[in-house]
């Protein structure tokens, strides 16, 4: 299929030599040229002054998107980015390359710090957060170094059947040779050393806590799978053309382990990508809202039952768990791992619907760990009428958070506290944990 024309009024591939402004949402900086036009500029750090080119946008939009082509003043932040797919036109995985660790950890501070203030017209202060965000625990390298994190990576693959990575924005595949930021055990599999040809993907995942390793193949229309022969012993799924994923040989899960216990989570199904996100998330969370025994509690999106379990030991036989979850296999994981806790339930369904049909009108605790575009008004209403002595909003998009917090208010619930985290070192993603109890 061929590109589309360039619309006559298009400013793609012009250059502006600017000033680079604050940090904003999405890993850019925010910009401006001559004529007070708004460009959101990538590679680039607040203050520096920079040669952009223009990757997206027309003379009629309201923004464009810009590369930074040439610093002419840098940053004492800026560093030369490790991997060599990192940079304009080149890999959209990380956002934040050129930057010293500390200082991508203060930006995503302060895109927190906006976000709460703009759309819940929250301070720090008020927010009952410090401003810092923590690293994970052996995260702190060097300048010019990069944490091997990412324990699930999901390889695009191009016509020829090399496996990469996508550009920013774009469909275009980047093959690469190595990521950076890939775990050892996925690095380990090789997938970026062998031929993938009738595949549209490759994902690799490597357990943490256990040695699983597991390739999930996405073939193209009409292509047969290829055998697998990799670097390491794999288990290795299909996604059918319907959506469903199926065993091609090996087990259709892994094991995950984390907060003392071993957590089953099949077909490629959602668990915190980086190996100590789990056990952080837990301890923040447990730390906020330190359950009774007795409590009753929500884990709301509760996936293969993480925090459902979490919760479950520290509430005790007298206590109660509810978790809702909509992925139909992400319930029978949560299910066949909490089996053993005759008071945990797992409901399947979407949070808005589910919720309502369990006739729960009180509860004392309630986890909630949405998808990115946050919970929404009428779930955050429906649970601030439940009265629980805390919630745990567990947050991977600063925005989607701000904007429930601000919803929470209106339904009588203020922050306690929060606590951000760098679990997506190099990328622009933020993960954080706040606290809401009644504000009365």
């Amino acid at each position: 299929m061929q590109n589309a024309p360039e619309p006559e009024s298009t400013l793609i591939g012009v250059e502006y030599e600017v000033e680079i402004g604050p940090v904003a949402h999405g890993g850019h900086c925010i910009a401006r040229t001559d004529e007070g036009r708004v460009l959101f500029v990538r590679h680039a750090l607040p203050g520096e002054k920079a040669v952009v080119r223009v990757t997206e946008g027309a003379e009629d939009s309201r923004f464009l998107r810009a590369d930074a082509v040439r610093v002419l003043e840098a940053s004492k932040d800026r560093v030369e980015a490790p991997c060599p797919y990192a940079g304009p036109g080149k890999c959209g995985g990380c956002d934040w390359q050129h930057a010293k660790p500390g200082a991508q950890r203060r930006l995503k501070g302060e895109v927190v710090a906006e976000q709460l203030k703009r759309l819940a017209g929250l301070t720090p202060e008020e927010a009952g957060w410090d401003g810092t965000v923590m690293p994970a625990e052996g995260d702190k390298v060097p300048a010019g170094e990069v944490p091997a994190w990412r324990t699930r990576v999901q390889y695009a693959v191009d016509a020829s059947g090399r496996a990469g990575l996508r550009k920013h924005r774009s469909h275009e595949v980047q093959p690469i040779d190595r990521c950076l930021i890939a775990a050892e055990g996925v690095s380990e599999l090789g997938i970026e050393q062998r031929s993938w040809e009738g595949m549209a993907s490759v994902d690799a995942i490597a357990a943490t806590g256990s040695q699983d390793r597991q390739v999930v193949l996405t073939p193209r229309p009409g292509a047969r799978l290829p055998i697998v022969e990799l670097d390491k012993p794999v288990s290795v799924l299909r996604v059918a053309e319907d959506g469903g994923v199926h065993r091609v040989h090996g087990r259709p899960f892994v094991r995950e382990r984390a907060d003392d216990r071993t957590y089953r989570v099949g077909n490629g199904g959602f668990w915190q990508v980086h190996p100590k996100a789990a056990d952080t998330l837990v301890r923040a969370v447990m730390q906020g809202l330190l359950p009774r025994k007795g409590d009753t509690a929500l884990d709301l999106y509760c996936g293969a039952g993480l925090f459902a379990g979490a919760l479950a030991d520290r509430v005790g036989d007298k206590g109660a768990v509810l978790g809702i979850e909509s992925g139909k296999r992400a319930v029978e994981d949560a299910r066949h791992n909490l089996q053993h806790f005759d008071r945990v339930r797992i409901e399947q369904g979407k949070v808005e619907q589910a919720l309502p049909r369990t006739g729960i009108t009180d509860v004392d605790l309630i986890v909630l760990d949405p998808p990115r575009a946050g919970a929404g008004k009428q779930t955050v209403k429906h649970l601030a009428a439940l009265g629980a002595r805390r919630i745990a909003y567990v947050a991977c998009d600063p925005a989607a958070l701000a904007r429930d917090v601000a919803y929470f208010a209106e339904a009588g619930y203020r922050v306690r506290t929060l606590r951000a985290f760098d679990l997506f070192p190099m990328t622009h993603h933020v993960e954080c944990v706040a606290i809401l109890e009644p504000a009365k």
